[in-house]
């Protein structure tokens, strides 16, 4: 049921809230936030809303920056990390056009209302629901250095391996050996608990927390399935939680998708099933691992487009530094069941009609889970407008572990990009299923690109540490 401003104002009064912050997303993804006090929190900011600069979020160009952010009454929580009481809620960003405003196309939350529009509008499905994963890694130290003269980075987590030596009470982990790791190895339990607590205030519910792969303080918090424009809310309310719970435990939480050299990336898988009426779109137990038509089409369209989608759900040039063989991360275009070496993933253990689903395993947590959520809605879309067989393409199903196939036999598949680069070419060269129905605008797209762009520049003319190695004494 939708919330009021009475309502709100209800809570206003029950937690004895000073503050109110709104919370917005620039183009990276990334929350920016201003703050009123409470005796301006007015029934009139409903409509009038509060005037931002959009250019300095990626957005607009400076000659048309003004724009309004309006609150989503429904989004409002108490901030568990303000010591002075303080209601916090994101909305959307609005065009100021007399009489009445209209919502900024480029903004992140209106690309996802507009991408399930054209969904509805497509008669397909009327709800997508997804399910992220998220894999972050925890340390008790991390700092890095970049300049002229110095470029390095540091990071410690008191029971990797290699404080075999130094801790003093031999509770370390071994490389590659975390997953479901328990007591004494687990050092952050209590922390991460603390999280899925504040997760859940926060009314997103929990799957489960656990230990992953990376020896060095990788984790991860599995929500439950929700529906795509409320999942890509909760995306950015989880990572905020996260990052900030950790802060307080004394530890720093990084989504970075590679942080650590031999040891797993983190990544954000993404589960996803359509519904229409209430009814499973994806189910069919006739058809492979229990799939219908519709989701082998769905992932169709996401093969198809995978190269393009990676400079979305991998939007960094350490994204790429995860995608490679030998730690569960994707590197084939393909799909399988029960088979983490392809980039489409069917889990066995979905068994009900209403829960049969894929999850595709490339994308990252650097993403922006707006951007990237939709873009995949609008990808599998075009597969099952142009019923895309991904059988019939080539891509599967892989029902073997494509790592270990002999050299002769990998060659003849196809790989993701291998560097962000590469994925920008290819959405500069495919982006006409983002842009149907006027979902992502042309002018987002090319400004996304043009940054990104800039990034791979920067980075590029940065001397990495390792080359020291390599060729110093060349």
């Amino acid at each position: 049921m939708a919330r009021t401003f009475n309502d709100v104002m209800q809570m206003v009064q029950e937690h004895k809230i000073e503050m109110v912050d709104f919370k917005m997303v620039d183009i990276n993804g990334v929350f920016r936030h201003v703050t009123i006090p409470v005796s301006y929190f007015t029934e009139n900011i409903m409509k009038d809303g509060i005037g931002f600069d959009a250019s300095n979020y990626g957005y607009a160009i400076l000659e048309k920056s003004d724009m309004v952010f309006i609150p989503d009454l429904d989004t409002a929580m108490v901030d568990p990390f303000c010591a002075v009481p303080t209601l916090s809620m994101t909305g959307d960003a609005m065009i100021i056009d007399y009489p009445d405003n209209r919502p900024v196309a480029q903004y992140p939350r209106n690309i996802v209302k507009a991408a399930e529009k054209h969904m509805k509008d497509l008669g397909i499905a009327d709800t997508m629901l997804i399910l992220p994963e998220f894999e972050f890694y925890l340390f008790n130290e991390a700092g890095w250095t970049v300049k002229p003269n110095q470029v390095s980075s540091f990071v410690d987590a008191e029971q990797a391996h290699w404080n075999s030596d130094s801790q003093g009470k031999g509770v370390v982990v071994p490389l590659q050996d975390h997953y479901h790791i328990a007591k004494p190895f687990d050092r952050s339990y209590e922390c991460r608990s603390e999280m899925v607590k504040r997760i859940e205030a926060a009314g997103i519910p929990v799957k489960y927390h656990h230990p992953e792969v990376g020896a060095s303080g990788q984790f991860e918090i599995e929500p439950k399935l929700g529906s795509m424009p409320m999942m890509a809310d909760a995306t950015m309310l989880i990572k905020y939680i996260i990052h900030n719970t950790a802060l307080e435990y004394g530890l720093s939480a990084t989504f970075m998708p590679k942080p650590i050299f031999g040891e797993a990336g983190s990544g954000m898988h993404v589960h996803m099933l359509l519904l229409k009426n209430g009814e499973p779109v994806f189910s069919d137990d006739n058809g492979y691992s229990h799939l219908s038509k519709e989701a082998h089409w769905f992932m169709g369209g996401l093969l198809s487009h995978i190269s393009s989608l990676c400079a979305i759900t991998n939007p960094s040039v350490n994204s790429f530094k995860r995608l490679v063989p030998g730690y569960e991360a994707p590197v084939t275009v393909g799909y399988a069941t029960s088979n983490r070496s392809a980039v489409i993933r069917i889990p066995a253990y979905a068994k009900t009609p209403k829960m049969r689903r894929f999850e595709l395993r490339n994308p990252d947590a650097t993403c922006n889970p707006y951007f990237a959520y939709a873009a995949i809605l609008m990808a599998g879309l075009d597969g099952i407008q142009k019923k895309i067989d991904p059988h019939a393409h080539g891509w599967g199903p892989y029902d073997c572990n494509l790592f270990n196939l002999p050299e002769e036999e990998k060659k003849k598949l196809q790989g993701l990009p291998v560097r962000l680069e590469d994925a920008l070419d290819a959405l500069e060269a495919d982006h006409d299923y983002l842009t149907a129905g006027g979902v992502f605008p042309q002018e987002l797209i090319a400004k996304f690109i043009k940054g990104k762009r800039a990034e791979c520049a920067r980075l590029a003319a940065i001397p990495n540490p390792a080359e020291f190695e390599m060729y110093y004494n060349a």
